[in-house]
């Protein structure tokens, strides 16, 4: 299985955290701890809500990346949450990939008490404690990149993710990766238009895919969703779910940005 060479770095630096992290709490110990933790949110079932009255955005908590840098200076995470929420979004999306997002567990957990929104643990997920981490975490939903995971690995972090209580959104780059998706008894599929080996963006990734779904399948395009054109390009498309940061976080209120490009 072939890695993007920027994928293959994050992996090697999470694979060291994993470990750190074991050394402090063990995968035992996490597991009895979820299992006394509130119950979730239910993110899939917002965003099939929201889809009954229009588009449904998940709107996304970040600071940097690796592609652009510094996005937002100012990072207040629960205001930016508070300003999500109330301009119309489903769900958040927030990084706690510290080494290459600036992200951080805390800005996960205080974006999600700040509103009621389900929230996704946006991060690099490739072993069973990081999923039972994410659950003492409070996460809603964690993410499965497929190009990350071996597919015997996807299918168990899938399972597992699901009897803590969380949704999961699989997430794909290409027509190889979506058919290994559509083995899974899954239906939220993210389709990342960001090319991994350039960090180009193409929507036509989102028009392509979204050919191979069928039945009650969700599908959620991911990255490049700039302006109103390209959420109208989308729409025409029959995609109505939209994951979208960088557009929000570039603005001095993010919710304003969010209202102006879809309601």
């Amino acid at each position: 299985m072939a890695i993007p060479s920027i994928l293959h770095r994050i992996l090697q630096r999470k694979t060291e955290e994993i470990e750190a992290g074991k050394s402090i709490s063990s995968m035992n110990e996490l597991a009895a701890q979820s299992q006394d933790c509130p119950s979730t949110r239910g993110f899939e079932l917002a965003l099939r809500q929201a889809l009954q009255h229009g588009s449904a955005i998940i709107a996304e908590v970040k600071k940097a990346s690796p592609s652009a840098g510094i996005i937002r200076e100012d990072f207040q995470p629960a205001e930016i949450a508070v300003s999500y929420a109330q301009a119309g979004a489903a769900c958040l999306s927030v990084l706690t990939d510290q080494d290459f997002f600036q992200g951080k567990p805390e800005y996960m957990q205080q974006a999600r008490k700040a509103c009621y929104l389900p929230v996704l643990r946006k991060d690099f997920i490739i072993d069973p404690w990081q999923v039972y981490e994410s659950r003492v975490m409070g996460a809603d939903c964690i993410l499965l990149i497929v190009a990350a995971l071996e597919q015997s690995m996807l299918q168990d972090l899938l399972i597992l993710a699901k009897e803590t209580g969380m949704d999961v959104l699989v997430e794909v780059h290409d027509e190889t990766e979506m058919e290994r998706a559509l083995r899974l008894d899954h239906d939220l599929v993210g389709v990342n238009n960001r090319d991994l080996n350039t960090f180009e963006t193409s929507l036509a990734t989102s028009e392509r895919l979204k050919k191979m779904l069928s039945g009650d399948q969700l599908l959620v395009t991911e990255s490049g969703i700039k302006n109103t054109g390209d959420v109208t390009r989308m729409q025409d498309s029959g995609i109505n779910t939209f994951l979208v940061g960088e557009a929000f976080m570039r603005e001095p209120d993010p919710g304003r940005a969010l209202k102006r490009m879809f309601f």
